[in-house]
């Protein structure tokens, strides 16, 4: 069981296909793979795109812990949630369609984790 919180604000998660690091510093993360960047950045309130919410881990684990993050997206995808994670030294950020945030933290609850609003 792990203790979650809901990470206040919306985010929103792009693709850009042609570049090595964003033109602004206004992200939250970043990940660099061979087909373009990654970016989570907060989503601004007047932008029409798909936003996105998160959990975040109150206590922190090393990253010798195995199966923290599988504990909460094995229960997110067997409810059928999709999942967006940028992991950090000590939690995994794990976000979820805004739009999907009361049956994300339903199954995060039923399999036994506890989710503070």
């Amino acid at each position: 069981m792990q203790r979650l919180h809901i990470v206040p604000g919306q985010f929103v998660v792009e693709h850009l296909p042609n570049a090595t690091f964003p033109e602004d510093d206004e992200w939250v993360a970043l990940v660099r793979a061979p087909e373009g960047l990654t970016v989570v950045r907060d989503a601004s309130p007047f932008a029409e795109v798909e936003r996105w919410v998160g959990f975040y881990g109150d206590a922190g684990h090393g990253l010798d812990v195995p199966g923290m993050l599988a504990a909460l997206v094995g229960p997110l995808a067997e409810a059928g949630v999709s999942v967006f994670v940028a992991s950090t030294y000590h939690a995994d950020l794990v976000l979820v369609p805004e739009h999907r945030l009361k049956d994300a933290t339903a199954a995060l609850r039923d399999a036994g984790h506890r989710v503070e609003v």
